[in-house]
């Protein structure tokens, strides 16, 4: 699982119970604990551990830039200071949640201890204000489900923000001729998400190939992992090429700093070393280094983001839109020539022959069945969306290569967002539901959100906490 660190900044305002909130600040930290959540506190920068004034606050940034938090929880133990959540907040750029327990029955005097509703109208008014975009958590009890839920999509938001504000991609090779639907404008990504490439030639990956040849020890790991865990259907030369390709397409990614890879698939590669690079992608996807066919660079974005938001628990899959199922109207077949990785294999996988070429090296399962996740990073003309839905997988026509058959509650108006764009015939899909925390994370990065279902008030509402 993905590792998030929150900034822990209770707040409180003077003319509520400051005993009140000293209690919830308590509180509200025994819970994250009894989470498992790694935060940053501030009991060190007064004796109440509260924001409420400007010199505590400028010391809270302080000490929260050093210890490099991934986003900043803001609960309201009274009504808190709106202020100085905005300030603190502005100063240092991390996604927010805005939160505060639910008040108790007023006292039999009619006096109120904390008013925290109340404050974070307040708080969310002067968030605008400073142009801070911010995540709302409703007025809850700490022991509430709905507590435990917002505050671990909130931290898969983090994840995918995180991961959003560093993304460096190894591009292998040009994209192939026929491909003009992946073009991408390097650019362009740099300019307006900061998203670097670490563009080689294909002659670098296969000089690296070659060193890996010959009984290296890291190459024999991978051929034996292979062995345990697929059929293979292809000699043992060819097996080896395939285990010394993972181990340079590795190397590669950890020498250009990248945290993903989007490769020439077809058609240098089969001339230099007479195999498919599928079963390869494969591999590296399984370890959570998402790598994706045809030079497809905002596959590789939509990739990398797909998995921030599941926290690096499940594995992501890199699919085709291809065919209209045979008997279900609203089927559809997601497939490639067989780099997904295994752990999302409904059998055992076999490294065997793609469906188009005469090569070997690529992988043959069908994936698990269920509810999935499908989305797509994608832009033209200076404007970039994120393509979110569902989909289940069904049962279908065996397949070749790695493939899902999958229903979606209406494929005609899914294709024509797909045809229309700014989308292409490429998705990554993944076994869970990351939907919400993606529309969320969509404030963030300055991407528009766009849900092929007429789900928008679904998502609000889940995030709302109904």
């Amino acid at each position: 699982m993905d590792h998030i660190k929150l900034g822990y900044a209770p707040t409180r305002r003077s003319i509520f119970s400051a005993p009140d909130a000293i209690k919830y600040r308590g509180l509200t930290a025994q819970r994250l604990t009894e989470l498992g959540v790694d935060f940053v506190d501030i009991t060190d920068i007064n004796e109440e551990g509260l924001l409420y004034n400007d010199a505590d606050m400028l010391k809270i940034a302080e000490k929260f830039k050093a210890e490099k938090i991934d986003g900043l929880f803001l609960p309201h133990c009274n009504f808190g200071t709106e202020y100085e959540c905005a300030r603190l907040a502005k100063e240092l750029g991390v996604p927010v949640l805005l939160w505060g327990p639910l008040d108790e029955r007023p006292e039999p005097d009619g006096t109120r201890l904390r008013d925290t509703q109340c404050g974070l109208f307040a708080t969310g008014k002067v968030l605008r204000r400073f142009g801070v975009p911010f995540t709302y958590m409703t007025n809850c009890r700490l022991e509430d489900p709905v507590f435990e839920r917002g505050l671990r999509d909130f931290m898969a938001v983090c994840n995918v923000v995180k991961t959003f504000c560093h993304i460096r991609i190894l591009q292998i090779s040009t994209r192939p001729f026929d491909f003009w639907s992946t073009m991408c404008n390097e650019g362009e990504l740099l300019e307006k998400f900061n998203i670097q490439l670490a563009p080689i030639p294909m002659g670098e990956l296969v000089d690296e190939v070659r060193k890996n040849l010959g009984n290296v020890a890291e190459t024999q790991e991978v051929m034996t992992y292979c062995r345990a865990n697929m059929n293979i259907a292809i000699k043992d030369d060819e097996l080896e090429k395939v285990a010394a390709m993972k181990v340079a397409m590795k190397h590669l990614a950890e020498k250009y700093g990248c945290n993903a890879i989007a490769i020439q698939c077809w058609n240098q590669l089969q001339t230099e070393l007479g195999i498919m690079p599928c079963a390869a992608n494969a591999l590296l996807n399984e370890e959570g280094i998402p790598t994706v066919c045809e030079t497809d660079i905002h596959g590789a974005i939509t990739a990398l983001l797909v998995e921030a938001a599941g926290m690096g628990q499940v594995r992501s899959f890199f699919a085709d839109w291809t065919i209209r199922h045979p008997d279900c109207p609203n089927g559809e077949l997601l497939q490639h020539c067989g780099p997904w990785p295994i752990s999302v294999a409904g059998e055992k996988p076999t490294i065997t022959y793609p469906l188009a070429f005469d090569y070997p090296g690529s992988i043959t399962a069908e994936a698990k069945h269920g509810d999935v996740s499908l989305v797509r990073f994608d832009g033209d003309l200076g404007q970039y969306s994120l393509l979110l839905g569902h989909a289940k997988g069904i049962d279908g026509p065996k397949g070749m290569g790695t493939y899902l058959w999958v229903e979606v509650d209406n494929i005609k108006r899914l294709e024509a967002k797909l045809v229309e764009g700014p989308y292409i015939h490429h998705c990554v899909g993944i076994h869970k539901d990351v939907v919400p925390v993606l529309y969320e994370a969509c404030k963030y990065i300055g991407v528009k959100p766009d849900l092929y279902d007429p789900i928008e008030e679904e998502v609000k509402a889940y995030l709302r906490g109904e």
